[in-house]
């Protein structure tokens, strides 16, 4: 549906898609915000833009609904700061990194790259799955719950472990003065150790791999809870699907 004469005076977009797909305000402010409306050849999501003489259209397959909060998932490259810093992960998350093995089947919109916040922290020296989310009930959940839910890194080491030193790996060790909770550590090859762990933090693993003789060269998270880091290459970001739970 295309207007063919538009008004002289400005007005906000969404009462001109008001008049022009003859529907409610909500519902007009649902086509744009969902990314369905251009003006002059450019997709605008935002109902108060101003229009006068331009050509404003709404895609012919347009589905007004209410969008939910976005969630995305992120490969944090080693180096990158978790939170802080001109050069922390959010400053990775644009429209160009997002991994085209993302098949969430999410439209691209320019909202759910912003106010996002980054949850279940992550090592500036370890690479590896990310969370921001937009929507509080997640960030709720990964906050407040996020020490009963499993995390898994894959830890590449150098040394000689000490005797029964993945015994104690798996249980047995301290860290803070505290004694930690059994975990799964196993070798995965000759010099990459696999942690499936609860209630990590920062600095843990490798504190306990110093405890049985090891020290860390490289260390990337790989799952959080049942979501997956996969395929995606280090900076690029993919959406939680809809109903991925951790």
């Amino acid at each position: 549906m295309t207007e063919l004469v538009a008004p002289v005076e400005p007005i906000r977009l969404a009462k001109r898609v008001v008049a022009l797909a003859r529907c409610s305000r909500s519902k007009a402010e649902q086509l744009i915000e969902g990314g369905w409306v251009s003006v002059d050849g450019i997709t605008v999501e935002e109902p108060q833009f101003m229009v006068a003489g331009q050509v404003v259209a709404i895609d012919p397959a347009a589905t007004p609904t209410t969008l939910e909060p976005a969630t995305l998932l992120l490969h944090k490259p080693a180096g990158v700061e978790f939170l802080a810093g001109p050069h922390a992960a959010l400053s990775l998350v644009t429209p160009a990194t997002q991994s085209a093995l993302d098949d969430s089947g999410i439209r691209k919109l320019k909202r759910h790259l912003v106010r996002l916040t980054p949850l279940m922290p992550l090592e500036r020296e370890a690479s590896g799955l990310m969370v921001l989310s937009q929507n509080p009930g997640i960030a709720r959940k990964l906050m407040e719950d996020g020490h009963h839910i499993e995390q898994e890194f894959i830890v590449e080491v150098t040394g000689a472990i000490a005797p029964y030193g993945l015994f104690r790996l798996n249980q047995g060790l301290s860290y803070n003065g505290r004694e930690l909770l059994p975990c799964k550590v196993s070798w995965q090859n000759e010099i990459r150790l696999r942690f499936a762990i609860k209630a990590v933090q920062p600095g843990q693993l490798r504190d306990m791999c110093a405890q049985v003789g090891l020290d860390i060269v490289a260390m990337k998270r790989i799952r959080i809870g049942r979501i997956a880091l996969g395929k995606m290459a280090p900076g690029e970001w993919r959406h939680l699907p809809p109903g991925g739970r951790f």
